[in-house]
């Protein structure tokens, strides 16, 4: 969020926005502006992904359009910086971006905040934006807060966690959950699958899982890796990264899918780690069974640090290609 598989269009991994703000300076933003971060979840079947193209519908262009009309009193129009972009299909309950106001802007949200008796503007953009989108919409905005001094939604970030969802011959098939659930025809054996799981932990080249993109790294870290039956059967992975790159998360998850039918051994997947190309040996499962759950951030004293650490990282490039690592998405 691969996590996972969702940039334009990623799935087991956050892709790097398309756009970068350059923006750090106390109040977590710069040039007269104030920073607000803002989680939000969406069902991602109605989307073609996070990332705004023309002609498409897409996350990042509903909710900018929505802030064009909350503030089209008051310009330039904003632009939202994501922790990952996610593919389209991919959901996500624990997306993260942020946003700068002008002063200008925050003062308009400021005399509206003081009409309407809110608590503060950040609760206000959070309730407008809400407003703006409906009480049916498929992208919500969960939370709004202004951003610590630092704070950067794509470059701070540490760790994306993401889930994948299974229906195998064992499971219930909920068809009030079949947005969100991949079918399975045959039984899979958990523990195989989790014997795989661990033979991937760790510091790899994970180019043998990842859709080839020009100049990005494939070098990642996955911290965590586990899946597990839920009460109605229905196997869950739960996959945690520092960062993910194009793919990546779908395609572990057919690794694992491969082992738990029989057609790898439990070993297989490991033994692919560093192979220096895209695997053939399974099959990366569709995204809609992803959803980019959470994404961690340091603490407030070390955010700024962190986001200079991660743009130095991307302009110097790993092993002679640009570095993606921290801007990553969910495929």
């Amino acid at each position: 969020m691969t996590g996972t598989e969702a940039p334009a269009a990623s799935d087991g991994g956050l892709l790097a926005p398309a756009s970068e703000d350059g923006l750090s300076s106390p109040g977590g933003a710069g040039g007269g502006t104030v920073r607000f971060r803002l989680g939000v979840a969406y069902d991602g079947t109605g989307f073609r992904g996070w990332t705004r193209q023309p002609g498409l519908r897409t996350v990042q262009g509903v909710l900018e359009d929505a802030l064009l009309t909350l503030l089209r009193r008051h310009p330039p129009a904003p632009s939202l910086v994501v922790a990952g972009r996610t593919d389209a299909g991919v959901h996500a309950v624990g997306q993260a971006c942020h946003v700068d106001l002008t002063v200008e802007q925050l003062a308009a949200l400021g005399r509206e905040r003081r009409r309407r008796a809110a608590e503060s503007s950040a609760e206000l953009l959070r309730a407008r934006l809400n407003g703006i989108l409906g009480l049916s919409s498929d992208v919500v905005v969960t939370s709004a807060v202004e951003a610590p001094a630092g704070f950067d939604a794509r470059f701070g970030a540490v760790w994306r966690r993401y889930e994948y969802r299974i229906a195998d011959a064992e499971a219930l098939h909920d068809p009030l959950q079949r947005h969100r659930t991949v079918a399975h025809a045959g039984r899979l054996d958990v523990d195989l699958m989790n014997s795989a799981a661990r033979g991937m932990l760790g510091l790899h080249d994970f180019a043998a899982y990842c859709k080839p993109r020009a100049e990005a790294t494939t070098i990642r870290t996955l911290q965590d890796y586990t899946w597990e039956r839920d009460a109605d059967g229905v196997l869950v992975a739960r996959v945690r990264a520092d960062a993910f790159c194009h793919s990546m998360v779908r395609s572990l998850v057919g690794a694992a899918v491969a082992v738990g039918e029989g057609k790898l051994p439990p070993e297989r997947p490991g033994e692919l780690l560093g192979a220096g190309a895209r695997s053939t040996e399974f099959v990366v499962l569709p995204a809609k069974g992803l959803t980019l759950m959470e994404v961690g951030y340091p603490r407030d004293s070390e955010l700024a640090a962190r986001s200079e650490q991660t743009r130095a990282r991307r302009q110097a490039g790993e092993g002679g290609t640009a570095a993606v690592v921290g801007g990553s998405g969910v495929r």
